[in-house]
């Protein structure tokens, strides 16, 4: 949701299921921004996922630890809010002044999200006139439960921060890696350890956002399973020599081909969808963050199955970096959610 206008500087906070992510930019002219600090440090998937008093003491040392490393001292943080606790979606309403809206999007609002409207947390924002209806308008709308989004308030502000703003990762993952200005759509998608995030973005707006539930761990135990190794191994193969049909004798894309071609086919779900509802609309790209920039010629394998022109995002295509900063190098596919929240100012 929203962001609270006039709080100056702020941090964005992404606890991801292996890893904790912090960065801190400043305004650099319109769509640019300055790295200030960043931080980052790996993290235990029970860690992240388990609800223990213990996990979360361990997940507080983990957060202070990488902030006060990164040198951030402002308190202020925007928040990420993981898929598989968020919904979001897009819906036409009639076109109306925003009084109007105002009124009638509070009544309506029940009809769009999968929960009782006095359990959910509800944000939504308009996209402009309906690209296939001018009578009609499009809305942006993203929920999450109270009672998730209270538990996590608390956790982050009990580490004494301030938090100005939560927003869906799949969201803020989309702000730092689109082609603002684009002519043509441009699917995005994000693969984390437990799921893949997919948006389709037009005229600098997302369109569509799904989540398919289906990561990095889908394949892993795939591996695992056809190749018969150690889970620690089967995760090595993968990220490092990915679908390379000339490492371990191709083995490692046989183990785990037919897993990717679910993961494809549902992709091509996504995609089909965007174009029965936005028949007249081109889709130019498909763009890599997360692990699938980061498994080797798995671009060269979405761009076969789809027939699209694929490439790997680079997050920081919008932030001036410092030259020859190595361990940013190492992970900079990790970070669109983070530098996503840190470079909110007010917009969708």
């Amino acid at each position: 949701m929203a962001i609270i206008k006039g709080v100056g500087d702020f941090f964005g906070l992404d606890i991801g299921t292996t890893g904790v992510r912090v960065v801190q930019l400043a305004p650099a002219g319109p769509g640019r921004w300055t790295l200030r600090h960043y931080g980052h440090a790996p993290l235990d998937v029970k860690t992240a996922t388990a609800d223990s008093p213990e996990a979360k003491r361990r997940l507080s040392e983990v957060i202070m630890t990488v902030v006060g490393q990164s040198g951030i001292k402002t308190k202020n943080v925007a928040i990420g809010v993981p898929a598989n606790k968020a919904f979001i979606t897009v819906v036409d309403v009639a076109a109306s002044n925003p009084e109007d809206l105002q009124r009638s999007m509070k009544y309506q609002l029940d009809e769009y999200i999968p929960m009782a409207i006095d359990e959910a947390k509800v944000d939504w924002a308009v996209l402009g006139q309906s690209l296939h209806d001018p009578s009609q308008q499009e809305v942006l709308i993203a929920s999450t439960a109270i009672a998730y989004a209270e538990e996590r308030l608390d956790f982050v502000e009990s580490l004494g921060f301030d938090v100005i703003a939560a927003e869906p990762d799949p969201l803020a993952m989309i702000r730092p890696v689109m082609v603002n200005g684009a002519k043509e759509a441009q699917v995005i998608v994000d693969m984390g350890e437990q799921s893949i995030n997919v948006a389709v973005v037009y005229a600098d707006a997302p369109r569509l956002v799904r989540t398919i539930p289906n990561g990095l761990d889908t394949l892993v135990r795939a591996a695992v399973q056809n190749l018969s190794v150690q889970e620690d191994q089967a995760r090595q193969f993968i990220l490092k020599f990915g679908l390379a049909p000339d490492k371990l004798e191709g083995k490692v894309v046989q183990a785990i081909e037919s897993t990717l071609d679910g993961v494809v086919s549902e992709l091509l779900k996504s995609i089909k969808f965007f174009q029965t509802r936005y028949p007249s609309l081109p889709i130019g790209s498909i763009t890599l963050t997360g692990y699938t920039a980061s498994i080797p010629q798995l671009d060269k394998y979405i761009a076969a199955k789809t027939g699209m022109r694929t490439v790997a995002a680079n997050p920081w295509q919008y932030v001036s970096v410092p030259a020859g900063d190595q361990n940013l190098a190492a992970v900079t596919s990790e970070f669109a959610v983070a530098i996503g929240l840190a470079q909110r100012g007010g917009g969708v």
